[in-house]
């Protein structure tokens, strides 16, 4: 393991300081009550195992073998997922209209993967009650080359024209250990006051952006005094997350490439953001 990372290209130490491992919930998945219990608690649910591997894998393999073949490694396989070095030419920006993910998010196959009834009884355990899927899906993509990954963030900031009655559900798509670029948590941190968190924003490389916190996640862990819990993902695995939990990802330093999906759900009869009412794309600003 390294004992420095990177997000965003800027360097975060792995060590005790500022990393975690995540908690395992899967034992708690016969009891509903604990199991929401569990999500108060901690502000998330790591899940391993909790979808059939085959499934994760089979999206992976549908999502790249929509790529020119150039942009994976000579001799791999679609499922592999491996980067050759070399982006596609001409290829449009990640996800929107004409880039493979756009259509990808509103395709059948993909719609039959996020309406697993397994997602949808876990958000029911989450939320205490019944739900429903919201229409806008996002699957993300990153590769060695692009040292992008997600910004500290808390997803209400990007839903907060609605209820705040709902529960993200990330999955990667593929294995995604975490030099591939996993999700980390900040711990404890869906309980932070947003006045707690709005000083974070002071270190930025997007100032013109209200809505992520900062992209130096060394900076967060040690403003905060709180570690980023992480773990090796595997093919199956899931992550459910509070609305308000201030989450990032890593770059990705490894060949194989980060692929995974965020699908959300909200409690049912409450008031709905009415911009995610609509199929994601990668440049309607949401």
């Amino acid at each position: 393991m390294p004992t420095t990372l990177t997000s965003n290209g800027t360097p975060v130490p792995f060590d005790t300081d500022h990393f975690a491992p995540l908690r395992d919930s899967s034992d708690l998945l016969h009891d509903p009550g604990e199991l929401r219990a569990r999500y108060l608690e901690d502000g998330y649910l790591y899940l391993p195992g909790f979808l059939d591997p085959a499934r994760s894998i089979a999206m992976r393999s549908a999502y790249f073998s929509l790529f020119d073949p150039g942009y994976l490694r000579e001799g791999s396989t679609a499922a592999d997922g491996v980067f050759s070095g070399r982006a596609p030419s001409g290829l449009p920006p990640h996800g929107v209209e004409g880039h493979p993910a756009h259509g990808f998010v509103r395709g059948e196959e993909f719609d039959r993967f996020a309406s697993q009834p397994e997602l949808l009884r876990l958000a029911e355990s989450t939320l205490d009650g019944p739900a429903w899927r919201l229409p806008r899906s996002i699957v993300r993509h990153f590769d060695r080359a692009s040292r992008r990954a997600s910004r500290a963030h808390t997803d209400y900031t990007y839903l907060d024209e609605g209820s705040d009655q709902l529960v993200t559900v990330w999955i990667p798509l593929g294995d995604c250990p975490l030099a591939t670029g996993g999700l980390v948590y900040l711990e404890g941190s869906h309980r932070m006051d947003p006045a707690e968190l709005a000083p974070l924003r002071a270190v930025t490389d997007r100032p013109g952006d209200a809505r992520p916190l900062s992209h130096d996640l060394a900076w967060v862990a040690e403003t905060t005094g709180r570690r980023w819990l992480w773990a090796d993902y595997k093919a199956g695995d899931v992550a459910a997350h509070s609305p308000h939990m201030v989450h990032a990802s890593l770059d990705t330093g490894t060949d194989a490439m980060r692929l995974s999906a965020d699908i959300r759900f909200i409690r049912e009869g409450d008031t709905v953001d009415p911009r995610w009412l609509q199929p994601w794309a990668g440049d309607d600003g949401n």
